[in-house]
């Protein structure tokens, strides 16, 4: 990220598609999605749960990446914000009129 973006409001926005699956799109991977809806839910409710944001795992401050244990699982959580045709980083993440937001939920183990 360019000093030019406001990270408060990248931040912002990726904890509304984390906590709410509101503001751009949900992607499971294959692994996710062989546990089940049940298990899928728990990881889901965890991630929107997830509060440990620290300088090691969050160095820029956007509250894009997440790593945890959820039904029986470590899991890794993403956010990419991708221009609104999906080909490229968008221009300004913190501009939702050019950004398409991604959520990417895989098993550690998918990575």
């Amino acid at each position: 990220m360019t000093d030019i973006l406001d990270v408060g409001r990248v931040a912002a926005l990726n904890d509304i598609l984390r906590r709410s699956l509101s503001g751009g799109t949900l992607v499971l991977t294959a692994g996710i999605i062989a546990l089940g809806r049940d298990r899928q839910q728990i990881i889901l409710d965890a991630i929107a749960a997830f509060d440990r944001f620290e300088p090691d795992n969050d160095p820029h401050g956007e509250h894009h990446f997440g790593a945890l244990e959820a039904a029986g699982e470590r899991v890794f959580w993403k956010i990419d914000c991708y221009d609104r045709s999906g080909r490229f980083a968008s221009p300004d993440p913190a501009d939702t009129t050019v950004t398409t937001r991604v959520l990417t939920v895989m098993l550690a183990g998918e990575y």
